[in-house]
């Protein structure tokens, strides 16, 4: 039986939101080393779910030092079907105020450092993603969103930078003249690696600055960012007790298909080694 059905990644303090009950911490092992932390479980909404400090308790990891297959293959292993990814962006547009919610719908790949798939090493597989976030899902982040009183956005592109540094202000506006909506540098990756893992995954960015681009703002530093940060994890808990309220039980949703047709490599061709490391990925493709 699984120990978790919905997955949430975010901030730290996520999982310390009213009515996250029966808690428990378990470590998970993966085949791909040791996740962020931690997975914290307990029960919301009568739901079981797992929840993940992206960067570790203390924010001890920089984003392009994430290991973000064993953050989503350990969620995967616990069972969870539904992720709902929480991270902070800055703003490429006036609209878009610090405090705003956005649920994008598109990705752009800015980053260079990453491992941002399962396969390879003798297992070639190639997914679809046309459509990299679950749509079901940010329906119910966009409903949840409204009903919790938030400014919200649905639809976007979030344009995944490397970081750990903010963007130039030649970075920004070329972002700002092909327009894309926000900025981050952390949730393309893990999109990848959910729909690889055939999980639903939808991402609820929550504006902290207008990045570098708006120059009568503030200029993009740490101490504006964490101002705004308290504020929007409230709204963040919110959201998160709504949505996951109204997240069906069951549903037969496309992402749960996504390795049906994308695995290359014949069956009998695919080493012991890979089987094993890939077994909670593919092992119902391999009976």
């Amino acid at each position: 039986m699984a120990e978790a059905e919905i997955g949430i990644i975010g901030g730290s303090g996520l999982y310390e939101m009213e009515g996250f009950s029966n808690t428990e911490e378990t470590a998970v092992s993966t085949p791909f080393g040791e996740p962020s932390d931690r997975y914290i479980l307990g029960q919301l909404e009568r739901r079981k779910v797992a929840f993940l400090p992206r960067h570790g308790r203390g924010h001890r990891f920089s984003p392009h030092e994430l290991n973000f297959r064993a953050n989503i293959y350990g969620f995967k292993k616990l069972g969870v079907e539904r992720l709902i990814s929480v991270s902070a962006v800055g703003s490429l547009k006036e609209e878009l105020r610090p405090t705003h919610v956005v649920i994008p719908d598109q990705f752009y790949d800015r980053t260079k450092l990453r491992k941002d798939t399962f396969f390879g090493d003798g297992v070639v597989a190639h997914v679809s993603f046309g459509d990299p976030v679950c749509g079901n899902l940010s329906a119910v982040l966009v409903q949840a969103a409204e009903e919790a009183g938030a400014a919200v956005h649905r639809g976007g592109t979030y344009v995944n930078m490397e970081g750990p540094a903010f963007s130039t202000r030649a970075e920004s506006n070329t972002y700002r003249r092909l327009g894309f909506d926000v900025v981050g540098m952390t949730n393309l990756t893990e999109a990848k690696l959910a729909r690889e893992a055939e999980m639903c995954y939808a991402t609820l960015a929550m504006v902290t600055d207008y990045d570098c681009w708006k120059q009568d703002a503030e200029e993009v530093s740490v101490e504006t960012i964490v101002s705004v940060l308290h504020q929007n994890a409230r709204i963040a808990q919110k959201i998160i007790r709504l949505a996951v309220a109204r997240i069906p039980v069951r549903e037969d949703c496309g992402c749960a298909h996504a390795l049906e047709k994308a695995i290359i490599t014949q069956p009998e061709f695919i080493p012991e080694e890979a089987r094993k490391r890939l077994t909670t990925i593919i092992g119902k493709y391999l009976q």
